[in-house]
């Protein structure tokens, strides 16, 4: 099977279309039907998704304002048939209704009666009709009778009346005669002047340039490359291409082949990018004989070139529908791929999943992102912004202005299934075609994407700048070399990223001396403590207060280890204490832990405990707060198993200060607690 990330037939709307309404400020209060009660028939779409069944009549609508056939309404089985077709829906209240409102994305004007039905069981006519062709998707019907209460709906239509196939897309009741707007859920915050710029003969070809994905520092724009002579394979097989960012000349040089082992004679791309930009996950498994089979596979790029890919192992991945297409992304912290693929569970094209990353490297079974973000039609292009709750997508499913039309919706917890109402990006960014592949480096300034509308020729890379509705959370990169206090070189090491006062790690890097640094992402507006951890040393921590910034963060930060030996001195910058007292701070048990640890590994290792303080308020108080604090430290220790005999205190007080006491930064590091191996 040939396995690409996109071969979309994408087909012009029909020339002159009314601008199709975005949902207006004013809100009106409706009920969507929520149950079906029964159906004449279906129309048989995927064999195990939902696609035309009586359910897509259910909530919102899908598809309306905008015309057309859509999997996600209802259809019977059979268009143009004599018989009358109906459609029984519940509601989650009674209500006295005063507006139905009953969306028919196609052939609208097929409904012959519309029935309310009351608490007793009793069905009341509001609607009826011979058939007559509508214009306009919503049939709005406005009842003189509105004494009793009805929580149940029926639909009549006759395939007969209006030729061609007839759906019904959703189907609401109000208390209100205020119409119900039918629009499209565009941000109300989006400008009307956003423009589209080409990326240009650098990068954009008469050929199909798709799939963009943007490295984290927004240095390298990778892409893939089809119907272009230079590619590895046939003309008409996929590459990935590159180009790098000229900051001087403000413009992206011309792109290069990325060449083997990532391209190869058959079709390739990347759909994701590390944050150390560094680590590429491509579509496919590169097999060792040269041929490529479905899945998903990671290279890295070392001194010598991108690594041979090597397979990133899904758990029953491959319990999948016949002819799959798979899309996917990563999250910044490495921990979660976003696919778009179709399964077994699927409610019918492809669906968005997320498989989360196992302590052994492989990945869990995908667990479908739910109901508000999947539609019986297609999700695809998935994109995972650095705050790691932000994702762009594009769907067929949710109301819009093309064949596909990119949209935003936020991560609301951790189970990863509970989402935001999607939000279509707007007419300016989405065409009457199929636009897609959203990306965004950590900066969060510009998006970059694919689209046929405005191109050389098939689809080109376009870059917009982001408007506030639909920027992701700023975020703050994080990077340094990890280096022996001593010697000043470069050592392996593990580095991690935590909230104070929080169990779960929000980031963690393995630091390689050959890629000159590690680096991760991590979302503005908290405090971090950053460790680096390597056996044979002290674990060092530092930590980063980014809880007043609100604009993205480059930070550069070298991490000191010190070797394990006797006469070395730690000093543990995390032990810290409620200010004018020994009470530990939440946080502080981590770093006496790792002393325990490292105590109970080494068994003859003696410590002098050392406290000092800042030079506010009088000598002696300071000098009893520091003898305070280091006992405090010493029975944290002796608690947890470690003789009283290996361990000596010290308090100097404000005597030895290691900064000037000026600033309430340089005096937070004044107050310290240090420990020297006396013996190993």
């Amino acid at each position: 099977m040939q396995l690409i990330p996109v071969l979309f037939s994408l087909a012009l709307l029909s020339a002159g279309k009314p601008a199709l309404p975005t949902t207006p400020p004013e809100r009106v209060s409706v009920q969507w039907a929520s149950r079906v009660v029964g159906v004449s028939s279906e129309k048989k779409g995927e064999t195990n998704g939902e696609q035309y069944r009586a359910s897509q009549v259910l909530g919102t609508p899908s598809k309306g304002p905008q015309l057309g056939e859509t999997p996600c309404a209802w259809a019977p089985a059979s268009a143009d048939g004599v018989n009358d077709e109906w459609v029984q829906v519940a509601f989650a209240k009674p209500q006295h209704v005063r507006q139905v409102v009953i969306i028919e994305n196609i052939n609208p004007g097929a409904i012959t009666q519309v029935l309310l039905i009351d608490e007793k069981g009793t069905e009341h006519s509001v609607y009826q009709s011979r058939g007559a062709a509508r214009s306009e998707t919503a049939l709005r019907i406005f009842p003189t009778d509105y004494s009793f209460a009805s929580q149940e709906l029926k639909v009549v239509l006759n395939g007969a009346a209006i030729p061609g196939p007839n759906q019904i897309d959703a189907i609401g009741i109000s208390e209100e005669t205020t119409p119900v707007p039918i629009g499209i859920n565009v941000s109300p915050d989006t400008p009307k002047d956003i423009q589209k710029e080409n990326l240009g003969t650098a990068i954009n070809s008469p050929g199909q340039e798709v799939a963009p994905v943007i490295s984290p520092d927004g240095k390298t724009l990778y892409f893939t490359r089809n119907f272009n002579k230079a590619n590895l394979g046939a003309y008409d097989h996929q590459d990935v291409w590159y180009s790098n960012y000229n900051a001087t000349a403000r413009s992206w040089g011309e792109a290069v082949n990325i060449g083997p082992p990532i391209n190869t004679t058959g079709d390739n791309a990347i759909s994701g990018m590390a944050p150390d930009g560094r680590t590429a996950y491509l579509i496919n498994v590169y097999q060792p004989d040269g041929t490529l089979s479905f899945g998903i596979s990671r290279s890295v790029l070392t001194k010598a070139g991108w690594s041979q890919p090597v397979e990133c192992k899904i758990a029953n991945n491959y319990n999948l529908h016949d002819k799959n297409q798979l899309e996917f992304c990563v999250s910044p912290d490495n921990r979660v791929i976003i696919l778009a693929v179709q399964r077994k569970d699927t409610q019918g094209n492809r669906d968005l999943y997320a498989a989360f990353r196992q302590p052994d490297g492989t990945w869990a079974e995908p667990v479908t992102l739910g109901r508000v973000v999947n539609s019986a039609d297609f999700e695809s292009s998935p994109f995972l912004a650095a705050d790691n709750r932000t994702l762009y997508f594009t769907s067929g499913g949710h109301p819009g202005y093309g064949n596909g039309d990119i949209f935003v919706t936020r991560r609301l917890d951790d189970t990863w299934t509970n989402w935001s109402e999607p939000e279509n990006l707007g007419a300016a960014i989405n065409t009457p075609e199929w636009d897609g592949y959203f990306t965004i480096p950590a900066s969060g300034d510009y998006a970059y994407l694919s689209s046929r509308a405005g191109s050389m020729g098939e689809d080109d890379i376009f870059r917009l700048k982001l408007y506030p509705g639909i920027k992701p959370d700023p975020v703050a990169i994080i990077s340094g070399v990890v280096l022996d206090a001593q010697s000043k070189k470069p050592i392996t090491s593990e580095v991690i990223s935590s909230v104070p006062g929080e169990e779960k790690e929000t980031a963690k890097v393995d630091y390689n001396p050959e890629t000159g640094e590690y680096k991760f992402i991590v979302p503005t507006k908290k405090s971090y403590v950053i460790k680096a951890i390597k056996e044979g040393y002290f674990p060092t921590t530092e930590t980063l207060d980014l809880s007043r910034e609100k604009r993205f963060r480059d930070i550069r930060k070298n991490l000191y280890l010190t070797k394990i030996e006797a006469g070395k001195k730690i000093t543990m910058r995390e032990v810290l204490f409620q200010q004018s007292q020994y009470t530990l701070l939440p946080g502080a048990d981590t770093e006496l832990d790792y002393m325990v640890e490292m105590l109970n590994k080494y068994p003859t290792m003696e410590l002098l405990i050392e406290g000092h303080t800042d030079n506010q308020g009088d000598w002696e108080p300071n000098m009893k707060l520091s003898e305070d604090r280091v006992r405090a430290v010493k029975e944290y220790l002796t608690g947890k198993g470690v003789a009283e005999s290996r361990l000596q205190t010290k308090a100097w007080g404000p005597s030895k200060p290691v900064a000037s006491n000026e600033s309430e930064e340089k005096r937070k590091m004044n107050r310290r607690v240090e420990f020297t191996i006396l013996k190993l």
